[in-house]
């Protein structure tokens, strides 16, 4: 006989309360709770110097001269007083007047310009010419500097940067601006090179030219003997000294100035020496053979 007894069902209480669904941590807590105490602290540590890196750098440091020096805040050299500016189209158009009458460094006035003539083979400054004649209508001290190419040869850069300069007498000595070298030079076939300029250059002006870089390219690819002959103008920003051990006749010392009479910033150089010694320094006049 099949067995009739009763099964009861249980029916499932009333819930009063609605299920909530727990949210999941995401990745980022999930990786600190598995990762051990001490790795937190190492963690933490990286962070705050990461911070005290970045103050520094941007405030205390180098870098941090030139963010001071973009709003006004710039340290000039102490104990000169041969002040200058290099310039070239970056700059506009000059209000020369304004610049002459105006423009002061620590209560020393503007005594010499130098601008940009030529580049490579190819490229003449397009305010040169303008700035070249107002310069010494306005009784600076003036200057010109080709800017040397990797993309063409020592022989052509020298005669282009003579077929367009014309020096005179009271000019300063011309001046090569080299920044770079040619990936595929070596060492010494770039100094070759760079003293072929330099000899083609002298013989035609009769004077030695100046050598302009910053101080850490001179060291590595400039710092053969040969090239002491040569006034050195050394660019060298957001310093209070030149850290460079050699001579040298003039210091770039930031490229964030501001001069009445010029637009926007402009570099700020220095003479290191007296104002006789800078006229000295300058093209004499040459007797004709």
């Amino acid at each position: 006989m099949p067995n009739t007894t009763h099964r009861q069902t249980t029916r499932p209480k009333h819930r009063i309360t609605s299920p909530v669904k727990r949210k999941r941590p995401n990745f980022l807590i999930r990786f600190l709770r598995r990762m051990p105490s001490k790795a937190l602290w190492i963690g933490g540590a990286l962070v705050a110097l990461g911070y005290i890196w970045f103050f520094y750098y941007f405030f205390v440091g180098p870098y941090g001269f030139r963010w001071r020096a973009l709003y006004g805040d710039i340290s000039y050299p102490e104990g000169y007083e041969v002040h200058g500016i290099d310039i070239s189209h970056h700059q506009g158009d000059i209000r020369w007047d304004t610049l002459a009458e105006h423009a002061r460094i620590k209560d020393c006035p503007i005594r010499f310009v130098v601008m940009k003539a030529t580049e490579g083979t190819t490229i003449v400054d397009e305010n040169f010419r303008e700035n070249f004649r107002q310069a010494r209508n306005f009784g600076f001290v003036r200057g010109a500097y080709h800017f040397w190419s990797t993309k063409s040869g020592a022989t052509e850069q020298a005669r282009y940067f003579i077929r367009n300069v014309k020096l005179e007498d009271g000019d300063l000595p011309p001046v090569l601006d080299v920044e770079h070298k040619a990936a595929d030079m070596t060492d010494i076939q770039f100094r070759d090179s760079v003293l072929k300029w330099l000899n083609i250059v002298e013989k035609h002006y009769r004077v030695k030219p100046i050598v302009y870089t910053y101080y850490k390219f001179k060291t590595q690819y400039l710092g053969d003997a040969v090239f002491n002959q040569y006034p050195y103008w050394i660019a060298h920003y957001y310093v209070d000294q030149v850290e460079y051990d050699g001579p040298w006749k003039f210091w770039q010392y930031t490229d964030a100035g501001r001069m009445p009479g010029i637009s926007g910033y402009v570099d700020l150089d220095i003479f290191n020496g007296s104002l006789s010694d800078l006229y000295e320094l300058c093209i004499k006049k040459q007797e004709e053979d």
